[in-house]
């Protein structure tokens, strides 16, 4: 079985201590967790019982549970994550700053970056990062979010997020809900404790979310940027040069003209600007009617101005305020109109987006 925070074989992460068959079809199983306090003991206890006892001859189980050592946490993590200590010689050595490398910088990297951005507070870009995630991991896709937002974080609300992150010796394991792990400031100060930090402490907390969390190698990467153009932004384009921005946008005239400041941003950092996705775009009374409540074709407009495709139109509904409230994203549900938007911009974002067929479609232009 795997271990349901680290994704990989109990055997293989050495946390089975010892197996005892001694007294079949009775089997006894000692585990070691990770920590103490593991918030999945329960899980794990199930999973193994399950394993156990689907063997043949076997009619019983029980599992016996122990906490590893400082030295063999550290030993898990230099397994899984690497040891920084020599991540950060080497990187001395190469004349780069010291601390772990960003693995998403790397050429090599198979992770798509998605940078969500938006010109102005209140369009509804947290809410379309967390569903396009769901949306994208009911492809089937590994899928991971920075929440960026320092300031307004909320992406672990709207997932359904309910347990902090797990710390194994310095190495900061993401919690998952709805198939997406996450990452955010709101683990690591009280919801109604403002951040008033400058620039530089920004700065670090961010590259620490890219380089002393386990991510795993997720197909997707997508972090839900702050509103506007500040230094997150351009920090982010610093640590993530290989990344893809999507701007989300309403209809309104006033925020998609704040938008272009957003992608015109990322131009200036060569980041490439690949599409626009516009939100609240309509609401349908209950006698089937389309209102405009904040009238129409600033989107496709945007999308135009850019040279980039309109990615797709997000109504304005209510079941998909409340899930972000609830933690019960709608994407999750790909039967309602929503959730099937999300899924259809999931399958542009995923197959017509593929780096591979866009360098394509510029070498043909060429």
């Amino acid at each position: 079985m795997q271990d349901p925070e680290l994704h990989r074989s109990i055997v293989e992460l050495g946390m089975v201590r010892r197996i005892d068959l001694a007294g079949l079809p009775a089997v006894h199983v000692a585990i070691d967790l990770t920590i103490a306090g593991c918030p999945l003991r329960a899980e794990i206890d199930r999973t193994v019982k399950e394993a156990v006892l689907a063997l043949d001859g076997v009619s019983s189980a029980t599992v016996e549970f122990g906490v590893m050592t400082d030295e063999q946490r550290a030993d898990l993590r230099k397994r899984l994550h690497g040891d920084p200590a020599a991540t950060a010689g080497s990187q001395k050595a190469h004349g780069h700053a010291e601390g772990r490398a960003i693995p998403f910088a790397d050429p090599g990297s198979n992770t798509r970056v998605l940078l969500i951005a938006s010109g102005k507070g209140g369009v509804g870009k947290s809410s379309v990062t967390t569903n396009l995630a769901v949306a994208l991991a009911g492809r089937g896709k590994r899928v991971a979010v920075v929440d960026a937002d320092v300031w307004g974080f909320s992406i672990p609300r709207m997932l359904g997020v309910d347990r902090d992150p797990t710390i194994i010796d310095e190495m900061i394991v993401p919690p998952e809900a709805n198939g997406v792990r996450c990452i955010s400031m709101g683990f690591f100060v009280e919801e109604n404790q403002p951040v008033i930090w400058r620039g530089p402490m920004l700065h670090k907390a961010l590259e620490q979310f890219l380089t002393d969390v386990y991510w795993d190698d997720p197909d997707f990467l997508l972090v839900d940027l702050p509103p506007g153009t500040g230094d997150i932004a351009l920090s982010i384009s610093q640590f993530l040069p290989r990344a893809e921005l999507i701007v989300v946008t309403t209809p309104q005239p006033a925020a998609q003209k704040v938008a272009q400041r957003a992608a015109y941003m990322a131009h200036k950092v060569n980041i490439s600007v690949v599409g626009v996705i516009e939100n609240m775009s309509w609401f349908t009374g209950d006698d089937g009617t389309r209102y405009d409540l904040f009238g129409s074709g600033g989107g496709a407009e945007l999308a135009t101005q850019l040279g980039v495709p309109l990615l797709g139109q997000v109504p304005l509904v209510r079941a998909l305020r409340q899930g972000s409230d609830d933690g019960h994203p709608i994407a999750a549900q790909p039967e309602t109109e929503v959730g099937s938007i999300f899924a259809a911009l999931a399958q542009t974002v995923d197959v017509d987006l593929a780096p591979k067929r866009r360098y394509r479609s510029e070498l043909r232009v060429l």
